[in-house]
């Protein structure tokens, strides 16, 4: 019996590694400022949204929830569509709710943001580190 030997993978070009270095960590530095921005700007939330104690624990706790729960989802959705495709989604979809959360006039509409948001960052955290492992194979010395 004969072996047939697979010549290794090219190396993907330095500059597409770097880019993809670079925009994968933007999402994951998103999804992770996302959180202590939030919970710094709590007492400024209660001010001037009317907000009761219960809607700023909903507006803490909807990001997280939506986001534990969705994170594998959001994994599975990048290999069966594509990881760049699905982290672009979540990116547009994090983004999106970022800007309706801004927007938003009491707490009701902030809560629901930020569970669109936890959506995004669900897609986007999990899928950073596959771009990431993808873009620097093991054994890619450089």
């Amino acid at each position: 019996m004969t072996t047939t030997v697979l010549p290794p993978a090219p190396a993907p070009a330095r500059s597409r590694t770097r880019a993809t270095l670079i925009l994968a960590s933007l999402g994951s530095f998103l999804a992770a400022l996302d959180v202590v921005v939030v919970a710094t700007a709590l007492p400024v939330l209660q001010r001037d949204l009317g907000a009761g104690l219960a809607d700023l624990e909903w507006t803490i706790n909807a990001y997280n929830l939506v986001f534990a729960c969705l994170m594998l989802t959001g994994a599975a959705l990048g290999d069966r569509f594509g990881r760049r495709r699905m982290y672009l989604v979540g990116l547009l979809v994090f983004a999106a709710a970022s800007a309706a959360a801004a927007l938003s006039h009491g707490p009701g509409a902030l809560i629901t943001a930020r569970a669109v948001q936890g959506a995004g960052a669900a897609i986007l955290m999990p899928l950073t580190l596959t771009l990431i492992s993808d873009a620097f194979p093991i054994g890619l010395s450089r």
